[in-house]
């Protein structure tokens, strides 16, 4: 997918760097999708203009590019992997990029 043709992005984690980072991107006039495992987080972001997600399944549904920002290996197991998770709702083309605290390798 070419960089300027994106237009609508997704963010799961929104901790010290993804909540700012979703702040940013909405800046930027894109369309941004959030998750947490926090709802109070989700609607300060929805207050700003990001529409909140229930699962991570509904990010990647209303997402060109979704990024994971999430503490460790087992969450991103469970957020991408997980009957709720980002490949459940992606799309042929979609982008994901991972950004988490993760050990190098995993089973998967």
């Amino acid at each position: 997918m070419e960089a300027s043709k994106i237009k609508k992005i997704g963010l799961i984690g929104l901790g010290l760097i993804g909540k700012p980072m979703a702040r940013n991107i909405l800046k930027a006039g894109y369309k941004v999708t959030v998750h947490d495992h926090k709802p109070p987080v989700i609607q300060e972001l929805v207050k700003d203009g990001a529409k909140g997600a229930v699962t991570s399944r509904e990010v990647a549904e209303n997402s060109e590019v979704i990024i994971l920002m999430v503490p460790n290996t087992p969450q991103v197991e469970e957020v991408v992997y997980g009957s709720d998770g980002v490949l459940a709702g992606v799309k042929p083309g979609d982008i994901i990029i991972d950004m988490s605290s993760v050990t190098p390798s995993t089973d998967k």
